[in-house]
């Protein structure tokens, strides 16, 4: 005992002579009184804490991919612009209204999808992944407006339209982006259980379900078709396994067919592609007069403003089936360069998911650049006969100003994701770690 305190004794002088300070021994440790404990309400929660500030490193020079995403879409536009004016001036003539109306709306959504453009285009694309959540639950409640009497609009069987005045905005365009993120940011999260039937596999399932099913509850297969196309696809790249993958898009493919077969008036719409020409006086009229368009083209075009089906026999000429009257206008030649874009369009947004570095931006660069290839092979698919006609537009070109409007989103997103390949990722400086510098005094000589 004597010697366990000779020991302690000879400790509490040495840190006495190295730190001039006594140290407090224990009796008088207990003694001291202790700070009162903080009490952590419900106001503690709902402050918002002190952020720690990104430090990004400077961008440097643009690449040549996002020129070409920016020259592309430019391009799509202004021409879009052009062919909605001249698909649509005669036939609002004839109505009794202006002229210029659905081009005065084209042209102002465009506008207002410019600056929507350049605008996420400055914003750091991984900024969008703290909102995932709330974005989600926002398009969700959006899809469900439709359905409320008094305020959802009908065309062509599918009740997918908010009446607002004047305005009519389509809440599934908005949902595709929202997807397109909610999706990479849960694969994101998941990068580690990418075969985790509950954490990965059902939230990937339920995103695609949820999204797809309120499509389909609105009577827009095309959206649905979509939707799910760009789940798939996210998930693809992202490594989930095949098998999961192959399973969601059976369950998929089942929930559409059947979706067709409930009703009879469906099941002839959806088949009519198989025989346009036993079909052209009424199911496949539409299908019809735009094989008649496009043959009238030839291989230079009619010239714009040449086309003679826009004048009351092709229905919907400025929208879904624009590409008719770009191929009676403009030929084969403007017809392959408008198909000749798009694939230069995918083609940007696959290099630049594949020079990411960061798994986020190159999901989201996957995921818009299959929504952009998908949605035009099913309008060009169901113009050209080669599938039926779901009503889904023309990304840039048809008329819709919800479908522009989200289409130069989607691009300004797809140009924040390609403006960043390369550089490093962002940081946040290190806390502040606490002093553990002592005030040594001078030794003393015994």
């Amino acid at each position: 005992m004597a010697t366990a305190t000779s020991v302690q004794d000879r400790r509490r002088a040495t840190i006495e002579r190295m730190t001039g300070e006594r140290p407090m021994p224990r009796a008088e440790r207990r003694q001291r009184p202790r700070p009162p404990r903080r009490t952590v309400g419900i106001l503690h929660w709902l402050r918002p804490a002190r952020a720690t500030p990104v430090v990004r490193p400077p961008l440097g020079p643009p690449s040549g991919v996002w020129y070409g995403i920016v020259a592309v879409v430019v391009v799509f536009v202004m021409l879009g612009l052009v062919m909605v004016l001249s698909a649509s001036a005669y036939t609002e003539a004839n109505l009794g209204n202006s002229p210029y109306g659905v081009f005065l709306r084209q042209a102002t959504w465009a506008a207002i999808g410019l600056v929507g453009m350049v605008l996420l285009a400055r914003i750091p694309f991984d900024v969008w992944r703290r909102f995932s959540l709330p974005l989600v639950f926002l398009a969700m409640l959006a899809m469900l407006v439709p359905l409320v009497p008094g305020i959802g609009g009908t065309v062509n069987g599918a009740r997918a339209w908010v009446r607002i005045g004047p305005l009519s905005v389509q809440p599934s365009e908005f949902l595709k982006v929202v997807v397109v993120i909610a999706t990479a940011d849960l694969l994101t999260r998941r990068a580690s259980l990418m075969n985790h039937r509950r954490r990965t596999l059902l939230p990937l399932a339920l995103i695609g379900a949820i999204g797809a099913g309120l499509c389909l509850a609105q009577g827009d297969l095309g959206s649905a078709i979509v939707l799910g196309a760009i789940v798939f696809s996210i998930g693809w790249i992202a490594g989930v396994p095949f098998a999961p993958l192959a399973l969601m898009g059976s369950v998929s493919t089942a929930a559409g067919v059947f979706f067709v077969m409930s009703s009879q008036t469906r099941i002839d719409r959806f088949t009519a592609f198989l025989d346009v020409t036993g079909n052209k006086d009424h199911l496949a009229w539409q299908t019809y007069q735009g094989f008649v368009s496009m043959a009238s083209g030839g291989i230079s075009g009619s010239g714009i403003g040449g086309s003679n089906t826009k004048l009351g026999y092709l229905p919907y000429a400025h929208s879904d089936f624009i590409f008719a009257i770009i191929a009676d206008e403009l030929g084969l030649l403007g017809a392959a360069a408008v198909i000749g874009g798009f694939v230069l369009l995918v083609g940007f947004g696959i290099q630049t998911a594949l020079a990411c570095t960061d798994r986020f931006g190159m999901l989201v660069a996957g995921g818009v650049a299959s929504w952009f290839g998908v949605q035009a092979i099913v309008n060009l698919g169901g113009v050209t006969g080669l599938m039926p006609v779901t009503g889904l537009t023309l990304p840039f070109f048809s008329a819709g100003g919800t479908s522009l409007f989200v289409s130069m989103l989607a691009a300004g997103l797809l140009l924040s994701v390609a403006r960043r390949v390369g550089e490093p990722a962002p940081t946040r400086p290190p806390a502040r770690a606490p002093s553990t510098k002592r005030s040594v005094s001078r030794r003393r000589t015994p």
